[in-house]
């Protein structure tokens, strides 16, 4: 059974949750009461003044969070969720109210694999897909599954191993649109419940055994010369039917067919060297002697022999 690590890898820049988000309004509201603290230190040259303004700035400091144009963040009081924060500037009760996930809302792609895994006509093949998803929910996205990027990502890896399984191989490499449509359809009833919706799923490569693809390339060859074969075979079949026709055709015309014979014969000694065959009977029957004495002597100076034709 192969491995499955690395079949599976979610390409996309999503916010750790627990990761920690520096602000400038975090900044400000940390250096505010420092500073106070400083200036009561200066004044009554007691350290009191400082130390309770760096934790009063610390505390206040984790009120204020930024999300993003395409993020959300999920806010839970006391473990219990809230609500839904973002984009832009909003603030939170410190060590009362947490951010559990910061759900990105933009479209995410993930490429996932199916590795030696057998079709319906036990073929084993290697499949590669790119799906591309979003949260249209993100409140179900953070509270209906613990990992919502990875749940997409082994949904959609099983899906595939299922459509493979009930597919023969003819099917999956003519059959890719309608493949996609079925994955597309079976990954998006699956990740509804979490808020996500996929909008689109594309088979970038379909990997078969080696000797497979050699047996293949031979049927393919052997189809052709079968298909050419065929086609020979219907072009000699009208050619002999040309011939019939122009068979008829000589009977009923000597004339013609003696201009035949003379044309023949200017073909052949066009080349110079060429070697010609005539039958007796052809000789006797169209009065071609004189004719071939003719084209024996002109053949004889275009070879340039002394020899007297016979």
């Amino acid at each position: 059974m192969p491995s499955t690590n690395g079949l599976i890898q979610t390409r996309n820049n999503l916010t750790s949750p627990n990761s920690p988000r520096a602000n400038v309004v975090s900044a400000l509201v940390f250096l505010v009461p420092l500073a106070l603290g400083i200036l009561i230190t200066i004044n009554t040259l007691s350290p009191v003044g400082a130390i309770v303004g760096v934790v009063l700035g610390l505390l206040l400091s984790q009120a204020p969070k930024i999300a993003k144009q395409w993020e959300r963040a999920v806010v839970l009081r006391l473990g219990r969720y809230v609500g839904l924060r973002g984009p832009g500037l909003f603030w939170i009760i410190p060590f009362v109210d947490t951010v559990s996930t910061w759900v990105d809302q933009r479209v995410i792609t993930t490429s996932f694999a199916a590795e030696e895994t057998l079709t319906s006509d036990t073929v084993p093949v290697n499949v590669d897909a790119v799906l591309f998803w979003m949260v249209y929910d993100p409140e179900k996205a953070a509270l209906e599954v613990q990992n919502y990027p990875q749940a997409v990502s082994w949904a959609a890896q099983t899906a595939l191993r299922d459509i493979i399984g009930r597919t023969s191989l003819t099917d999956l490499l003519r059959g890719r649109e309608r493949i996609e449509d079925e994955l597309q359809k079976l990954i998006d009833e699956r990740s509804n419940p979490w808020g996500v919706t996929v909008q689109s799923v594309e088979m970038r490569d379909v990997i078969i055994p080696a000797a497979l693809q050699d047996a293949m390339s031979r049927e393919a060859q052997a189809a052709r010369e079968k298909q050419a074969r065929i086609i020979l075979g219907q072009a000699e079949v009208e050619i002999a039917n040309s011939f019939e026709i122009a068979a008829r055709s000589y009977r009923d015309n000597p004339t013609a067919l003696h201009l035949r014979a003379m044309n023949m014969l200017y073909e052949g000694l066009k080349e110079k060297g060429a070697l010609m065959l005539v039958p007796s009977s052809a000789v006797e029957s169209m009065g071609m002697g004189g004719l071939l004495g003719a084209a024996a002597l002109r053949q004889q100076r275009l070879t340039g022999s002394d020899e007297t034709p016979e």
